[in-house]
């Protein structure tokens, strides 16, 4: 079964956490933009991607920038442990852990 099944959602607040950590590649951005119609129409929130996530979410506006300090904690470890860091694994875990209930 798709992580995504059932749970829309999921992905727009992965794409979040990659945009907050400058990950978020262009291919991605130009998909989500092309989305916004659609997106306006589902949660009937006007604006962005971004301002629809973090209208639907109730998000802090210090948000992006507390991901952004995870993120690097979690380079640094990564990096003083050796291991090799994938951006949209951390994107996913933050997701699981911080956000479990969303669907």
């Amino acid at each position: 079964m798709s992580r995504y099944a059932g749970k829309p959602f999921l992905r727009l607040l992965e794409c979040y956490v990659l945009d907050a950590i400058d990950q978020l590649d262009d291919t991605q951005r130009d998909t989500l933009v092309k989305m916004e119609p659609k997106l306006v129409d589902i949660y009937k929130i006007n604006g962005s991607w971004l301002d629809i996530v973090n209208k639907q979410m109730e998000f802090p506006e210090s948000l992006p920038m507390q991901i952004k300090e995870f993120w690097s904690k979690y380079l640094e470890q990564a990096k003083s442990q050796k291991v090799p860091v994938d951006p949209n694994e951390f994107a996913i875990s933050f997701v699981n852990q911080n956000f479990s209930d969303v669907s």
